[in-house]
């Protein structure tokens, strides 16, 4: 077996995809975010395209296992689950390897409604979320034209991570703080 040259990367990148029907009488989220509209997205879960997007970029930098496979639609426990939960899980596994995010970018791929006037509640949150500044979360939104998906939401991300330079006990108090609130959130 060959030694590896670069065990532990300073550096790591993820990509998460993700892609939800559109059904009556559900609420929409998308990316931690409740948005007026006449549907939402189907899934076991609350059916956050984005965020569940996120969680599988973060999962694939850190060569975990996906989404799926650490909360299997099988299980009724998930059934309508907030979708922060599997979020956190995954960032929670990224600060344990000793990594942090830098940033994320992510397209949405939908018909309706338009993302424009909610972008940056959006980016807010997910920002929040991850512990970063919100000008460290990339959001696009594109619609199908001639894919035939005018009913479905895709997202994809693409989310990079570095290594943590200092140890936990000489981290900065800010860092500890956006730590401690990206977890209460």
């Amino acid at each position: 077996m060959l030694k590896a040259i670069n065990p532990r990367p300073l550096t790591r990148i993820g990509h998460g995809f993700d892609s939800h029907e559109f059904r009556e009488g559900i609420p929409l989220k998308l990316g931690g975010v409740s948005l007026p509209h006449t549907k939402g997205l189907g899934g076991h879960s609350d059916g956050d395209v984005l965020l569940h997007a996120i969680t599988d970029a973060l999962l694939g930098a850190m060569a975990a296992p996906d989404i799926g496979a650490l909360f299997p639609p099988s299980d009724p426990k998930w059934k309508g689950a907030d979708s922060v939960v599997f979020l956190r899980e995954a960032l929670n596994r990224v600060r344990a390897s000793g990594y942090t995010v830098c940033n994320l970018d992510a397209s949405l791929i939908l018909a309706a409604p338009r993302i424009g006037p909610h972008a940056p509640a959006i980016r807010n949150r997910v920002a929040e979320l991850l512990g970063v500044n919100s000008d460290c979360v990339g959001l696009k939104a594109k619609t199908p034209e001639g894919l035939n998906l005018e009913n479905t939401a895709v997202a994809h991300v693409v989310v990079l991570l570095q290594k943590e330079i200092t140890s936990k006990k000489t981290r900065s108090k800010n860092t500890r703080k956006s730590e401690q609130k990206a977890a209460r959130s």
